[in-house]
């Protein structure tokens, strides 16, 4: 009859999980848990798919904000090119006019976003997530690259109806790969700007009267329906300080190359979703309580 195994005597090196030379025993001893800022991307991706899983549910968000800007190109592009009235440097109006709209399209989409994260407050799902070990700064960025998307998708949709009007549009893949960043970045800003405001306000009404307070300024405070050179000094102030100007400005240089400042177009998206999602972030917990 054979002995049972002799269970390691305390202190030597079996039970400590070492293998003779000292080393850890990849057997016995568990991996170190991913903790802190080395999580992030990964967390940061599962958020984002888990956004993005809502659209496989629901399409009708798509569907039905693809009719603004197709009616902002078919009625106000074409009628403003016919009259010829804004001076754009020789470029067809319609032409100047569609990165504007796809930039107002985006931002359309996200500057709404933080009536979602009061939804799942309210829902109680913003209390779970809050008690798993994904950062803050996880969350924000997860969803607000969520909206990113989003918006890219409706891109795409107002670059189609801009090119079956006559848009000359560039098709260079480089370009297009610029074009998806800049419409990530943009969204992902605005999305965290309705977060902080939903952080503020707290509640949805509140929340959809600023929003729609807000967008509009936004909107006619930058360079998307017109050149800033033909704005009174106090809206070219504005518009310097606007977000959506360096996006669109992006988007102009990008798809129909006018001139442009793409070097310095991206580092104010970037800085600006930075400082978004730091913002937002700050300010989740107070409106998880």
């Amino acid at each position: 009859m054979s002995e049972a195994p002799v269970a390691p005597r305390p202190g030597s090196a079996d039970a400590a999980g070492l293998v003779p030379d000292g080393r850890p025993d990849p057997l016995l001893t568990p991996p170190r848990a991913r903790t802190g800022w080395r999580v992030l991307p990964a967390r940061v991706v599962a958020m984002c798919v888990v956004e993005l899983q809502k659209l496989r549910h629901d399409r009708t968000e798509l569907y039905t904000r693809a009719v603004q800007p197709a009616l902002w190109l078919l009625i106000f592009g074409e009628t403003f090119t016919r009259l010829k009235a804004i001076p754009t440097g020789g470029t067809p109006y319609i032409d100047y006019l569609a990165p504007g709209i796809i930039a107002q399209s985006a931002m359309f989409i996200a500057i709404f976003y933080g009536i979602q994260i009061i939804w799942e407050r309210d829902a109680g799902i913003l209390t779970k997530l809050l008690v798993t070990p994904t950062p803050r700064a996880a969350l924000i960025t997860g969803k607000a690259f969520a909206s990113g998307v989003k918006a890219l998708i409706q891109a795409v949709v107002v670059i189609v109806i801009a090119a079956l009007l006559g848009v000359a549009l560039t098709w260079n893949p480089l370009r297009l790969l610029g074009v998806a960043v800049a419409v990530i970045l943009g969204s992902a800003f605005f999305s965290c700007l309705s977060m902080t405001i939903a952080g503020i306000v707290l509640t949805r009404d509140r929340l959809m009267g600023i929003g729609q307070a807000i967008t509009m300024p936004l909107f006619f405070g930058s360079n998307a329906l017109y050149p800033v050179a033909l704005m009174p000094g106090w809206l070219q102030a504005v518009s310097t300080a606007n977000p959506l100007s360096y996006q669109v400005d992006a988007l102009r240089g990008l798809l129909l190359g006018t001139p442009h400042h793409l070097a310095l177009d991206y580092a104010v998206l970037l800085l600006a979703a930075a400082a978004g999602i730091t913002a937002a972030s700050s300010l989740l917990g107070r409106l998880a309580r």
